[in-house]
């Protein structure tokens, strides 16, 4: 089982190194190999530059968008890529590229997916589940989020709708990709995580979550997330689903 990590980037320099190297060495503790998918989204910092330094120490793959597409383009171009790379039985995990989320869950969530499930989320509303750092307003936000997807728009075994930290078995992408004919993922922001659950729906996938710690504290730089226009597509997705 290979594991290919896709990471999403925009103005990362300052965090990128360690998200490698953390992430290498949690991959390389479970005993798998690594491969890596960076979209550098349009970023105006050393992101590319660092991203190529890093390709002479690990199988590394990088895609530029010269202009900044949003979350959603870049997470669809690296899922595209990586699910052309896969094989059904890879694994492949998506995460952010601001050192947020530990890389020392890879290991569990790699056993998720050698357990039969399809998708294994790093989750915010499982027990033993923190989140370090970040303001009560968006932390409310969060939370009022779950319970309009779990209530609108329900996925067996979901309860964090709008984290990217997770491990996709390649099949299930390959059949995605594969049945949306290029209509996978449309939302172009941040949206597009619970757009990635509604569409991988009837595909009927078994999914699993891992309780997650979320250390916003150690990110640097500001976030990236337009509030008001996530919070507007995230209601017109819950009115179209």
């Amino acid at each position: 089982m290979t594991v290919f990590l896709v990471l999403p980037a925009f103005n990362e320099e300052g965090n990128l190194a360690l998200v490698f190297e953390n992430c290498s060495k949690a991959v390389e503790g479970a005993g798998r190999p690594l491969r890596v998918v960076l979209v550098d989204d349009g970023s105006t910092d050393a992101t590319s530059t660092i991203a190529r330094a890093w390709a002479a120490r690990l199988p590394l793959e990088l895609i530029v968008h010269e202009v900044n597409q949003g979350l959603g383009g870049t997470i669809h171009d690296g899922l595209k890529r990586a699910s052309e790379l896969a094989g059904p039985d890879d694994v492949i995990l998506t995460m952010d590229a601001d050192n947020t989320q530990p890389a020392s869950l890879i290991p569990q969530m790699l056993k998720g997916i050698e357990a039969g499930n399809d998708l294994v989320i790093a989750s915010r509303f499982r027990s033993g589940a923190k989140v370090v750092g970040l303001s009560t307003f968006r932390r409310g936000l969060t939370v009022i989020s779950s319970i309009l997807y779990r209530s609108l728009i329900r996925v067996p075994g979901v309860r964090d709708y709008t984290c990217g930290y997770r491990a996709y078995r390649g099949s299930l992408l390959q059949k995605a990709f594969s049945e949306y004919n290029g209509r996978f993922i449309t939302e172009p922001g941040f949206t597009c995580m619970a757009e990635i659950l509604v569409k991988l729906r009837p595909l009927l996938p078994k999914v699993y979550e891992v309780p997650m710690i979320l250390r916003y504290d150690l990110k640097k730089g500001a976030s990236k997330m337009p509030v008001a226009r996530t919070v507007r597509r995230s209601l017109n997705l819950l009115l179209r689903s």
